[in-house]
């Protein structure tokens, strides 16, 4: 069974996530994506989905002509980082993943339906902690990051990176 897309709309089951690398070839369509000035990429909300999340928005930055190292580095980290914590911290059934291009940034968004009275906020773990530093690095990587509630529809986080490694550019409006 080949995943669902429509342009730059890609819809994953857990069958699909269990299957890859297989479903990869159905998914990346011809032009890379070139066209597309959006990735939506809807998940399970398995551990297993991160890679392959990572994965297409790879091709889809590929697409862009995103290629500064720095860049896509900070974009996966901030995309991994959100999409894990939508895993672990929501009862959600279905996780989206959205990058956008618009000028110079990139926006980075992460939605999940919810289900659980858990707002994301960035804590100091200690030095011998293993977990808690997710939104940290996210808020480093970021010109500016938040999160929006939808009144019985979930939470999303999202963050805008800057498109040129190095460059903070002055706040820009929320996603």
């Amino acid at each position: 069974m080949l995943p669902t897309m429509h342009g730059a709309d890609v819809i994953l089951t857990a069958r699909h996530i269990d299957t890859w690398p297989d479903a990869r070839s159905a998914l990346v369509p011809a032009d890379g994506w070139r066209t597309a000035g959006r990735l939506s990429i809807g998940l399970p909300p398995l551990e297993r989905s991160v890679p392959v999340c990572r994965v297409l928005a790879r091709a889809w930055l590929d697409g862009q002509r995103i290629h500064a190292e720095e860049t896509r580095h900070l974009v996966l980290l901030v995309l991994s980082e959100l999409v894990t914590n939508a895993i672990q911290h929501s009862a959600s059934m279905r996780i989206t993943c959205r990058l956008r291009r618009a000028g110079d940034l990139l926006h980075v968004e992460v939605h999940d339906n919810g289900g659980t009275p858990w707002v994301p906020r960035m804590r100091r773990p200690g030095q011998g902690q293993e977990h808690g530093r997710g939104l940290e690095l996210v808020a480093r990587s970021a010109v500016q990051w938040g999160r929006r509630v939808e009144a019985g529809n979930g939470c999303t986080v999202w963050a805008s990176l800057p498109l040129t490694a190095g460059v903070r550019t002055e706040r820009p409006t929320p996603p």
